[in-house]
């Protein structure tokens, strides 16, 4: 009796999961106020929330939950990720297509007021000559090496006004982020040479950090170094402490080359996890320079009690980000910067589940944000980037749900 008990029960598991999940991947459809933001033109950029405005002064400098100018007057970081320069071909994507400065002019007239723009530390390892047909678009760049040409896209942002904050997204230049304990974190000296193609100590990390950096001690439109992408271990295997202490050391040298800069650091557990924060804060030797930073997309929270966050009600949502970022902010303790999330074009109920608890919560705390990816194509294998808010011209937006939200986003919140 106890066995067929146990059996039935299992069966009844197994049917709850097998139909929440087929409900979640069931196509969900746009609310009206989506379709009809898709039926008008995107609405201009708001001149005054890019730092080339006259009303903001610089430097940069953070104060309790927020990231202000010189005068104190604050600056809402609504990002995008373009990225490239971090995978197998060691460039920027689209350059192929567009100008950069037709790209850099169409990430400001979607309303971008700050680009994150990841390198690998392959990249500046190797510093490749890039395949010229990478450049089709860009003939000027055509024979120069990987750095020189992310040195002319950070240029081309800046030139538009646009800030720029600098990201260490991996060791081997290739997609993050699998399960590849060579990339999980930022040195890898301490596993077995065979296991790690590209290899580097911490030492190493930190001397690619100001190699990439001192090409940009001038630019005062770049602001920032988000000094590594999802830190992580084995269920919970990377010390909040161990990382603090790393992006200690590479903060503090950063700042020796311009201490203007902030020194952005994301959350372990593939950033995810910033509670340790509370024991255990970044502290750099110039104050009022730690922006820290979560990533938030609905497959996060998997392997918790809750579940991941495409199947979560808001509630829970906000519980979790509470616990593991949120607290930060709401409390005006400092910044966070959730600096990656995102959704296909085509969303499934989970996705919208996900999207829309997560644009209640942004909207409610008036977040500073950043949004994965610009990019119509991932770079090895011209794959679809479904994340993607751009079609492969790389000159029209996708006037959708997603730029919906973020455009509200943009334009609310305009704190002094």
């Amino acid at each position: 009796m106890i066995v067929i008990l146990v059996l039935l029960l299992a069966a009844a598991l197994l049917t709850y999961f097998f139909i929440s999940e087929a409900t979640l991947s069931a196509p969900w459809k746009p609310d009206p106020s989506a379709r009809l933001f898709a039926q008008r033109p995107l609405p201009p950029p708001l001149d005054d929330t890019f730092l080339s405005s006259p009303k903001y002064t610089l430097p940069l400098r953070t104060r309790g939950r927020d990231v202000v100018d010189a005068n104190g007057r604050r600056f809402k970081l609504a990002s995008v990720n373009w990225y490239g320069a971090s995978d197998e071909l060691f460039v920027p994507g689209g350059l192929d297509v567009r100008h950069r400065d037709d790209i850099a002019a169409l990430i400001r007239s979607m309303g971008f007021n700050s680009v994150r723009l990841p390198y690998a530390d392959e990249t500046v390892m190797a510093n490749p000559v890039v395949a010229p047909h990478l450049l089709s678009a860009n003939p000027d760049l055509v024979g120069k090496r990987a750095l020189d040409v992310f040195e002319a896209v950070v240029q081309a942002l800046t030139d538009q006004g646009i800030a720029v904050i600098v990201n260490n997204h991996i060791t081997s230049a290739t997609w993050c982020c699998g399960a590849d304990p060579c990339d999980s974190g930022w040195a890898n000296d301490h596993l077995p040479a065979v296991l790690c193609r590209v290899r580097q100590t911490e030492e190493q990390w930190v001397q690619h950090w100001e190699e990439v950096m001192g090409r940009f001690v001038k630019n005062r439109l770049v602001i920032g170094a988000d000094l590594r992408n999802e830190v992580r271990g084995f269920w919970g295997t990377m010390p909040w402490e161990k990382w603090a202490a790393a992006a200690e050391k590479a903060g503090n040298r950063l700042l020796k080359m311009n201490p203007d800069w902030l020194i952005i650091v994301g959350g372990t557990e593939s950033c995810n996890d910033l509670s340790g924060v509370a024991r255990r804060p970044v502290v750099l030797d110039v104050p009022d320079r730690v922006v820290y930073s979560a990533h938030v997309y609905s497959w996060s929270g998997w392997g918790s009690l809750g579940g991941r966050y495409s199947k979560r009600t808001y509630a829970s949502f906000v519980q979790s980000m509470r616990k593991n970022w949120a607290y930060l902010v709401e409390g005006n303790i400092a910044p966070v910067w959730v600096g990656e999330f995102g959704a296909p074009d085509k969303p499934k109920r989970g996705d919208a589940n996900y999207w829309n608890n997560l644009m209640r919560y942004l909207k409610t705390i008036d977040a500073d944000f950043g949004y994965w990816a610009i990019n119509p194509r991932k770079p090895k294998d011209d794959e679809r980037e479904t994340y993607s808010i751009l079609k492969d011209d790389w000159l029209t937006p996708l006037l959708d749900y997603r730029m919906k939200d973020m455009t509200e986003m943009m334009r609310a919140g305009r704190r002094k």
